[in-house]
Order: C-alpha cells, then sequence, then structure tokens
C-alpha cells in the first residue's frame, strides 16, 4: 500500500462533486469547480462543503476592431454587428450547457487544473460534512456507540478514531473523537416549510466536535477497533505502527469523557495496554479483530509476509511466536471469517489471496488462489454472506469471490470483477446491512458505491444508457462516485444505514448518498 507525503499543503476546502468547470465561471447548483484557497488548518474545524453563489445580470459583449469596420477596413453595418454578438452569446451558452451536463469520472474526464477542484452536488447527499486535521491520516475506524442501530434522524452522532502521518515523527497522534449535531444536508424543496423541516431535522444547530489526543512516535499505517467493544466495555483498539510495533488500547475512558462532563482521563489510559514487538522492525498493513472472539483475537502481518496471532488471556495478550507464512511477499491486508472462529483471509503483493486456519500446526495457508496479476492490497469478508470475500488490487481492478470454488482443483473466477477504476485500489468494504452494497475507494481520488444486486438487463437502466451517451461505458452496478483527494480508508457506520467514513489527504469526510 502506498503512503502519500505528509508535507504537502493541506487546503481548507475540499471539493466533492461530480461537475467541472473552468476556474472564475459561476458555479452552478448541481456541482462546479470554484478556486480552491490554501488556509490553515486546525484541529476541531468543520467546513462547509457549499460555498455562496451568484449570479450575473447580463453579460457585456465586446467586439474586436472599430465600430463601423471588420479586420479588413470594411464597413460593417449595425445588423451584422448584432449577428455576431449573437452568435458569440449562443456559443457561450452552449458551452456552458456542455459544461454543466458533463459528468466528473476520473478515468475519462481531463485532470483538474492547479486552480481547480470539486464541488459537491447536494441534492445527492443526504448527509455531508468534512473535518479538517492538523494532519493526513492513513486510516480511520468506527468507534460502536450505546446510541442504538438502525439511526435514521438527524441530527446525527458519531464517534471515531484515527491516527496521524505527520512530517516529524514527534509530531504524531492517535485521534479519538466526538461527532455531534450532524445535520441533514439535503437541498431542501421552494415551497418546503423550512421552519418544521428545521425543527425535525435539527438544522439549525452547528456541529460539534469533541477530540482527545494521544501522543506516538511513528506514523500510523492502520487502525482498527474491536467490534465486541461497545458490548464489553473496553474499546479494544490496536494500531499498526510504521516502526513495526502493534499497540492495543483501551479507549473506554475517552469515550467515556465524551458522555461525562467533568470526567478526567487517567493517565495510565494515554499508555498502550500492550505492545506486540514480533514484527521487529519491519512495519505492516494487516491488521484484524476476530468478530466472533469477545475476549480479544488480533492478527497482524508485516511487509515481509509474517502473520501473528494475539490472544488475551485472563490475566494477559499472548502472541504466538510462531509466524503464519506463505512467502516473503508483504501482506496488504487480513481479514477474520464472519463465520468460523479460527478461519481468516489475506491479501498480499504477490497477487494471492490466502485462507488460513489457526489451528494449522504447520502455519501454513490450506487454500491460495491467483486473485491478480498485481498486489492485492485489499479484501473484506461480507459479515451476512460468508462465503463472499471481495478483494481490491493495484491495477485499478476489484472482484467478489466465492470461497465455495476455492480449492475444487481449478482456478476459480470471480462472480463480479470491475476495471472502472485506473489507479490502485486503497480500500474496499462490504456494507454490514447490505450484503449487496460494497464500497470501493482509489488513488484516482474517489469512493464508489456499488449494487451488485442491479441486473444489467434492467429496462430502466437501458432505457437511461441510451439517453445519456455517457452512461454507456459506465457499469450499470455502479450507484455513486465520491470525490476526495488522496482517499486512503473508508468505514461503514454499522448502525446508521448507508453513512460512511473517509479520511483522505484534506482530513475526514462524513457523508450518506441517496443512493444507499
Amino acid at each position: 500500500m502506498s503512503k502519500r507525503s505528509a508535507s504537502e499543503d493541506l487546503d481548507h476546502g475540499s471539493g466533492l462533486g461530480a461537475a467541472k468547470h473552468q476556474n472564475g465561471t459561476v458555479p452552478p447548483v448541481s456541482g462546479s469547480v470554484v478556486d480552491g484557497e490554501a488556509n490553515d488548518t486546525e484541529m476541531g474545524e468543520f467546513e462547509d462543503p457549499y460555498g455562496d453563489e451568484f449570479e450575473s445580470d447580463g453579460e457585456i459583449i465586446e467586439l474586436d476592431g472599430d465600430d463601423d469596420e471588420d479586420d479588413d477596413g470594411i464597413e460593417v453595418d449595425e445588423e451584422t454587428q448584432q449577428n455576431k454578438a449573437q452568435a458569440i452569446l449562443a456559443q457561450d451558452a452552449q458551452q456552458e450547457q456542455l459544461d454543466e451536463s458533463t459528468i466528473y469520472l476520473p478515468h475519462r474526464s481531463k485532470p483538474l487544473g492547479p486552480d481547480e477542484v470539486l464541488e459537491a452536488d447536494p441534492t445527492v447527499y443526504e448527509m455531508l460534512h468534512n473535518v479538517n486535521l492538523p494532519w493526513p491520516c492513513l486510516t480511520v475506524d468506527v468507534l460502536p456507540d450505546s446510541l442504538g442501530s438502525e439511526r435514521r434522524t438527524y441530527p446525527a452522532s458519531v464517534y471515531l478514531t484515527t491516527a496521524t502521518q505527520a512530517s516529524k515523527n514527534k509530531d504524531n497522534e492517535l485521534i479519538t473523537m466526538k461527532l455531534s449535531s450532524l445535520a441533514k444536508t439535503l437541498v431542501k424543496d421552494d415551497d418546503e416549510d423550512e421552519d418544521e423541516d428545521e425543527e425535525e431535522d435539527g438544522d439549525d444547530s452547528d456541529p460539534i466536535m469533541d477530540s482527545e489526543t494521544i501522543p506516538l512516535k511513528h506514523t500510523t499505517n492502520r487502525i482498527r477497533v474491536s467490534p465486541h467493544s461497545q458490548e464489553t466495555g473496553e474499546y479494544l483498539t490496536a494500531t499498526m505502527s510504521e516502526s513495526g510495533e502493534v499497540f492495543i488500547y483501551d479507549l473506554g475512558p475517552q469515550v467515556k469523557a465524551f458522555d461525562t462532563p467533568g470526567y478526567v482521563i487517567p493517565k495510565t489510559s494515554k499508555r498502550p495496554i500492550h505492545t506486540i514487538r514480533n514484527h521487529g522492525n519491519v512495519e505492516g498493513y494487516g491488521l484484524d479483530w476476530s468478530p466472533i472472539t469477545q475476549t480479544g483475537a488480533l492478527l497482524s502481518g508485516d511487509c515481509s509476509g509474517r502473520i501473528h496471532l494475539t490472544s488475551r488471556t485472563t490475566s494477559s495478550w499472548v502472541t504466538d511466536k510462531t509466524p503464519f507464512s506463505a512467502s516473503q511477499a508483504s501482506i496488504e491486508d487480513i481479514q477474520w471469517s464472519t463465520g468460523e472462529a479460527t478461519v481468516f483471509a489475506t491479501g498480499g503483493t504477490d497477487g494471492y489471496v490466502r485462507i488460513w486456519d489457526t489451528r494449522s500446526k504447520k502455519h501454513k495457508p490450506a487454500i491460495s488462489v491467483v486473485a491478480s496479476k498485481s498486489d492485492v492490497n485489499v479484501i473484506s469478508w461480507c459479515s451476512r454472506i460468508n462465503h463472499l470475500l471481495a478483494s481490491g488490487h493495484d491495477d485499478g481492478t476489484w472482484g467478489v469471490w466465492d470461497l465455495r470454488s476455492f480449492g475444487q482443483g481449478q482456478a476459480p473466477s470471480p462472480v463480479a470483477h470491475y476495471e472502472f477504476h485506473k489507479s490502485p485500489i486503497t480500500s474496499i468494504s462490504f456494507n454490514p446491512l447490505d450484503e449487496s452494497i460494497i464500497a470501493v475507494s482509489s488513488e484516482d481520488n474517489t469512493v464508489t458505491l456499488w449494487d451488485l444486486a442491479v441486473e444489467a438487463d434492467d429496462e430502466e437502466i437501458a432505457n437511461q444508457r441510451k439517453e445519456i451517451k455517457e452512461l454507456n461505458d459506465i457499469p450499470p452496478q455502479l450507484l455513486f462516485v465520491h470525490w476526495q483527494k488522496d482517499v486512503k480508508d473508508v468505514r461503514w457506520h454499522k448502525q446508521i444505514p448507508g453513512c460512511l467514513v473517509s479520511t483522505g489527504g484534506e482530513g475526514l469526510n462524513v457523508w450518506k448518498t441517496i443512493s444507499v
């Protein structure tokens, strides 16, 4: 997995959207390109993704040359001048209409200019909030909370944790935050009663961010929170450090501080409760908590191909001294099975997806399948259908595998395969509440949402493809394209249907579309 430079400037306003315009033009409601102005960013600052809009009362047409002569010195009558002016106006109107109707897609549209950014189309987001952070973050995860499941009302609240990639090691931090008063950002109809809507959705309040930090000595490549945190009361959080160490924290006191006024976090809670040093000084990216073992079972993989299992006993943490290993290729991602307590999968730089069993005395994989000719950067095990596994690759492709076809004597084929992205895939994740929905992020600065349940021969989709030529080369399963600069990690919120959190070069996005 590639890293971005931490020294690059952080723009105060990140653009998100689907339409591109030249700098200086009037931004339409449907999304546009506006000037990107760099501002200093501070911890805890929310950003309004929608800027003010201005309309021009008219346009002044200035014709070259003298009033009564053309370029050859021949007198031009008033009617000819009017025709020329009308032609210029018609050409500008045609170009403006073309710009507004153009769908911005990273694999087909021209790259953004130095003074161009993308602005979100507010009509396609139900919620969209940007959080500026002091440094870029390579990874993010959602903390389970006690506010209930299937939450669909506003204002919303989410608990998150992330860790930085600072330019100097001493400036790195683990950041735990509570984002509250997250309002609905769906555009209102003209005839809608604004007072009633504000009262219902709480749109009259500004977003609030509470945060707690823990100093770190190195960049964190990946951070993962135990899915059993809410059940056990311990918010076990593991970080895979650039130094090769794996730290385990209990962020329970930090969460308590957000909800208990006057609570003071003990100093001991700002130190790890356990440190895994079995990887030596070899960094890694593979990290995952078991969704089945409540006491705590953690897998960590490094760039030398070694995987260590750390389990919790009644008195301490124990790491298996004998690593699981199949080759020296880097372990880029690890996923525990969502249905079997001893089974896990890995993806590596050798292009293999491997299935392992922790009971194996040889510490070798049970099944190895070539998933890509390039690196397998990320994988995701479906929580609702245990035999489905998704993999994202360094060549921009991604696919979904039926694990029941593994190990049957012939090379299996993915049940779904897409080549939409042209840059490496950086994150992939099944929607925990809908097995057909998948989120995919790429180094092309986009997060795409896909619905695998959509049939290519659907009559409505076929008609749309006929009417809009731009859709001819777009897979019908593609639901949504979200733009975020240098996006690295995307996580679904299991308690707010359709809500995602993504981290990029300019901070965090918390968003929900009308598509999911």
